[in-house]
Formats: C-alpha cells, sequence, structure tokens
C-alpha cells in the first residue's frame, strides 16, 4: 500500500498569523514537522498543502515536497483531499498536523500500520489521559472508543459522567482517552467524507470527525503511548521550546 504524509500549513491562523514559519531552536515549526514526517518509514513520501506562496516557498527552499491547494479550505481533510487529486498515485494518505514540531514518527507510523487493514478506512490516534484536570478542559478532546477501539463518539466534554465519584477519582476508576489529532484516510474514503454536508453533532462540538460518524463512517482507533504537543498560541510555543531544548 502506498501512503503519502500530507501537512496541510496555512498562514492565516487567527491565534498565531503566520505559524508555520514560526521559529522552534533555530529551525522553522513546518521544517520540522516536515522532517519528523521523514522519519517514518511507513509513509512513501511527505507533503506540504498549502495556500500560500510564503510557506510554499519556504518549504521548496529546504528541499521538500510542496502542493499548492485553493484558499477556502476550511478543514485539513479537505486541504488533503485537494493535495491527494494533485498529487495522485497514493492508496492512502496521513494527515498530518502542522503545529506538532516535534510529533513522534512512531506515532505516523501507528496510524499508517493500522490503514493497512483491509477493514478500516479511516484511522486516528487516542491516548489515556492521565490528568483528571484535562476531562474539564474543552480544548482536549475526548474520545470514547469500544470494546473494537473503534470511535463511538468525540466531544470536548468528559464522558462519561462518573456519577458519585469526584473528579480526581474518575481516572482512576475508568480509561478515558483524548484524542491526537493525526487521521489516516484510505483514498476511496476521504474522497467520500469531504461531500458530507455539516451535521448537528459536529457544529454543536466544531469537531468534524462527528460528521463521519453520524453519515455512518467506522473511526478506528490507535491507542498510542506517545505524547503530542502542538502549537496554538505564541505561549504553547514558549513552552514547547522550554521542553525540547536543545
Amino acid at each position: 500500500m502506498r501512503i503519502l504524509g500530507i501537512i496541510p500549513a496555512r498562514f492565516a491562523s487567527t491565534r498565531f498569523p503566520g505559524k508555520p514559519l514560526a521559529m522552534i531552536h533555530g529551525k522553522a515549526m513546518i521544517q520540522r514537522v516536515y522532517e519528523q514526517a521523514l522519519k517514518a518509514e511507513e509513509l512513501a513520501e511527505v507533503w506540504v498543502a498549502t495556500d500560500d506562496d510564503r510557506i510554499a516557498e519556504f518549504v521548496a527552499d529546504f528541499g521538500g515536497k510542496v502542493v499548492t491547494t485553493l484558499p477556502d479550505h476550511i478543514t485539513g481533510t479537505e486541504r488533503c483531499h485537494e493535495a491527494l487529486q494533485k498529487i495522485g498515485l497514493a492508496d492512502a494518505v496521513v494527515n498530518i498536523q502542522g503545529d506538532e514540531p516535534y510529533i513522534a514518527p512512531a506515532q505516523i507510523n501507528e496510524v499508517a500500520r493500522l490503514l493497512k487493514k483491509e477493514h478500516v478506512d479511516i484511522a486516528t490516534v487516542v491516548k489515556r489521559i492521565e490528568d483528571a484536570s484535562l476531562l474539564l478542559d474543552p480544548n482536549k478532546v475526548k474520545v470514547v472508543i469500544g470494546k473494537n477501539n473503534r470511535a463511538l463518539y468525540f466531544s470536548r466534554s468528559a464522558i462519561p459522567f462518573y456519577r458519585g465519584e469526584s473528579l480526581n477519582e474518575w481516572v482512576l476508576k475508568h480509561d478515558f482517552y483524548k484524542h491526537i489529532g493525526l487521521y489516516g484516510y484510505k483514498a476511496d474514503a476521504l474522497r467520500q467524507i469531504v461531500h458530507f454536508e455539516p451535521t448537528a453533532l459536529e457544529i454543536a462540538e466544531s469537531l468534524e470527525q462527528l460528521r463521519w460518524l453520524e453519515n455512518g463512517k467506522e473511526i478506528h482507533c490507535v491507542i498510542s503511548s506517545y505524547e503530542s504537543m502542538s502549537v496554538d498560541t505564541l505561549a504553547d510555543l514558549e513552552e514547547i521550546e522550554r521542553t525540547y531544548a536543545e
């Protein structure tokens, strides 16, 4: 199976404009993500998909593969779809977040290997929550999974509500999982899901993956031991520089 790694990247972020070109220990974020993705041996190629000439030129200058996409995509999934149409020759795509400069290549491989299973059309990553405070953080998306590791629901709230117990006890009595925004799609599934209309649950939670579930698509999860840190704000950038001091 030929699997592409595609990194959607846009310049016009509301909270952090120009984020892909922000410097981290002397190297731009998009280059760090790209170089980490190249280490994932399950990927045949890695591409950056962007609507911005500045990002495209920067990636080309450091020798990366880049494809230019339309500026009106709402989600990274849509940008991946257009990129796949232009690149072609792939059986599946791993959508790699462009704001995780130290993403573990092994985590990318986990998604790619799950995609190689015949019954899996969409794959993603979850990690067990050990810090109870994350359950109340709406920016940390939680996922409920079944015994077969298929996603039942994604939410910004803690599900299930553990009745009769203090919050600190919840993670001791039940396995809660946070969602790590790394997706894999078979090419045919990607072509299908981008044509689904927005759904009520998606709009309520502002989570695109609920659209796929509401339309009957199965999302298979790999439970990972690797942590993931993303950069949404300047404060996040400062924290990640402290965490990954070089």
